[in-house]
C-alpha cells in the first residue's frame, strides 16, 4: 500500500528542523554542557526519533500507532535524556557510571533500529501481497463490526458496576473528586492483595465505561430500522457521559489514561482521521505534551503544592515523570549484578494469577529497580527497553521491538484500508491502543497488564465477524461508508 499522497519536501524539512534542531537546541542552550560519548550518541537518538516523527506527521496516510510510538520516544527517550546527559543531572538520586549511561543510550537506539526494521519489513510485505490474498489474522480481527445489542449489554454492565462499586466504596461519589492518592487509599489501606483488588475493581469500571461511551457514538444503524434503538441511545448517552466524567476524570485517574480516553474520543471523529486535520491536531498534542503535561499532576496528591513554572530542560532533569532513561541505566546495573530472568516474561500475560497460587510470580519491574536503587518511593517506570533487556539481553530487545514495529505498521495499514467503515474495531481499537501505547512503552508491563487486557478485549467482545468476499475494498472501487448512529451533538457524521 502506497501513501495516498507524496510527502512535501518542504513540510518534511520544516518538521525535521523543528524536531531535530530547534527543540534540542533549546535543551542545550544552557551553559556548562557536560560533554560525553553518551551525549554524542544521544544526538543520534534525537535525530532518529525526530526524523521518524517528521515522516509520520507528513505522511499521506494517518498512522496512529506510529505517531504514538515516535512521540513518546522523542520526548521521553530523546529530549529528556539529552537534557539529563547535558546537565549531568537526573530526577532520582541513584547515579550510574558514564559507561552505563552510554550503554543505556545504545540499548535505546538498538530498540529503535529494530522497530524501524520491523516497520519497513511489514510495509514491504504489505506491498508485495496481492490484493486478492486471503486476509490474515490481524485483518480479520480488526475488520470485526460493532454489534448494537452487544454494545447495549456493555452499557448495562457498566451502569450496574457503577451502582455496585461507587455505592459500596467509602466516600462514594465524592472520592472520585479528591485526588488519585485518596481514591487509591480509601479502599486499600495496604499494598497487598487488598490493594491489588482495589486497583482491579477500579479499572473494571473505568475501561468498560469508556468503551460503552465510545461504542455508543460509533455503533452502526440496524438494516431494518432502529427507532427503538435510537431512543435507547438518546437515554444512554448523557448517562454514560456523566459516568465517564466521574470514573475517568483527571482528578482520580492517571494522566496517561485520561489522555487515552479523551484523545481516542477526539481522533475517532471522521474529520480528524484525514491527514491534514490529523497533522494539525498531532502538532497541538506534541505542544501540549511538552508544555502542559509536566504540570498536569496537580490532583495526584491530597496535599497540593503551588505550581512552579520552570524551563523545559529543568522539567526533564528534575521531574520524576521523565525517569525512563534513568531507569534504563539502573536496569543495566541491576542486570550486571543479577543476570537475566527469562521467566519474568511470563508475569504480564499471567498477571491475574494470585501470588498465593504462584509463589514465584515476578515482581513489578519498576518496583524491583526502585528497591535496587534504594528508593523509598517505589512507583517508578520500567520502559519496555529495559523490561525486555532484563529477560534476555540485547537479543530480547531486538525481537520485541522488531515484532512491535511490524505489528504496529500492519495495524495502521489495516485501519487505513477500513477508513470508510467507522463501525469496525479498527476505527476504534487502533487509536485507543496508539495513545495508551505511551503507558505500554513507559511500563512497567505487570502494572498495566490488567487495563491493557480490558482495553483490547472489550471491543472484541462487543463486535461480530464481518462476512467478506474480498480482502479489502480496492482504491478504484471504494465501498460506500457504513452509516452509524445519528446522535445529535456527537460529531458522528463525516
Amino acid at each position: 500500500m502506497q501513501d495516498a499522497r507524496v510527502r512535501s519536501v518542504a513540510a518534511v524539512s520544516l518538521w525535521a528542523v523543528v524536531l531535530t534542531v530547534l527543540l534540542p537546541g533549546l535543551i542545550l542552550q544552557s551553559d556548562g554542557v557536560h560533554l560525553s560519548a553518551a551525549l554524542a550518541l544521544q544526538g543520534v537518538v534525537v535525530a532518529h526519533t525526530g526524523g521518524a516523527l517528521a515522516r509520520v506527521l507528513t505522511a499521506g496516510t494517518v498512522r496512529f500507532i506510529a505517531f504514538g510510538f515516535w512521540v513518546f520516544v522523542y520526548i521521553w527517550l530523546g529530549l529528556a535524556p539529552l537534557a539529563m546527559l547535558a546537565a549531568d543531572t537526573y530526577p532520582w538520586p541513584n547515579r550510574t557510571s558514564e559507561v552505563t549511561a552510554f550503554q543505556a543510550v545504545a540499548v535505546v537506539e538498538l530498540g529503535l533500529v529494530a522497530y524501524s526494521a520491523g516497520t519497513a519489513l511489514a510495509a514491504r510485505r504489505g506491498h508485495a501481497r496481492a490484493a486478492c490474498a486471503p486476509p490474515g489474522f490481524l485483518e480479520r480481527l480488526l475488520s470485526r463490526r460493532l454489534s448494537p445489542w452487544r454494545l447495549l449489554a456493555l452499557c448495562g454492565l457498566a451502569l450496574a458496576l457503577a451502582v455496585l462499586l461507587i455505592s459500596g466504596q467509602p466516600g462514594r461519589l465524592g472520592a472520585y473528586f479528591t485526588s488519585r492518592q485518596a481514591i487509591t487509599e480509601v479502599g486499600a489501606p495496604d499494598n497487598g492483595q487488598g490493594g491489588f483488588m482495589q486497583v482491579l475493581l477500579s479499572w473494571s469500571l473505568s475501561v468498560p465505561a469508556f468503551w460503552a461511551l465510545l461504542g455508543l457514538l460509533r455503533v452502526p444503524r440496524l438494516p431494518g430500522g432502529d427507532r427503538w434503538l435510537r431512543g435507547v441511545r438518546w437515554l444512554l448517552l448523557p448517562v454514560l457521559l456523566a459516568l465517564n466524567a466521574v470514573v475517568n476524570n483527571p482528578i482520580s485517574k492517571p494522566r496517561f489514561w485520561v489522555g487515552t480516553v479523551l484523545l481516542t474520543l477526539l481522533f475517532t471523529a471522521p474529520r480528524l482521521c484525514r491527514p491534514r486535520a490529523f497533522r494539525i491536531a498531532a502538532a497541538a498534542l506534541i505542544a501540549a505534551l511538552l508544555l502542559v503535561f509536566p504540570y498536569s499532576d496537580y490532583f495526584r496528591y491530597s496535599e497540593r503544592e503551588d505550581v512552579a513554572v520552570v524551563s523545559l530542560a529543568d522539567q526533564f532533569t528534575t521531574n520524576g515523570d521523565y525517569d525512563a532513561f534513568q531507569q534504563v541505566q539502573t536496569g543495566l546495573d541491576y542486570a550486571r549484578e543479577n543476570g537475566f530472568s527469562p521467566q519474568d516474561a511470563l508475569g504480564p500475560p499471567l498477571f491475574a494469577v494470585p501470588r498465593s497460587m504462584w509463589p514465584g510470580k515476578p515482581d513489578d519491574t519498576g518496583i524491583t529497580l526502585a528497591r535496587y536503587a534504594g528508593y523509598d518511593f517505589l512507583n517508578l517506570s520500567a520502559p519496555l527497553w529495559i523490561e525486555s533487556y532484563l529477560w534476555a539481553g540485547p537479543y530480547a530487545v531486538v525481537i520485541v521491538f522488531l515484532l512491535l514495529g511490524a505489528a504496529g505498521r500492519r495495524a495502521d495499514d489495516v485501519r487505513h484500508r477500513l477508513r470508510d467503515r467507522p463501525d469496525t474495531v479498527a476505527a476504534l481499537m487502533v487509536p485507543a491502543f496508539a495513545f495508551y501505547q505511551m503507558v505500554f512503552l513507559r511500563g512497567s508491563l505487570l502494572g498495566i497488564a490488567g487495563p491493557l487486557t480490558l482495553l483490547l478485549a472489550i471491543p472484541l467482545l462487543i463486535s461480530i465477524p464481518t462476512v467478506r468476499t474480498s480482502r479489502f475494498p480496492s482504491s478504484a472501487a471504494p465501498t460506500a461508508p457504513t452509516r452509524h448512529a445519528s446522535i445529535p451533538g456527537t460529531g458522528g457524521h463525516p
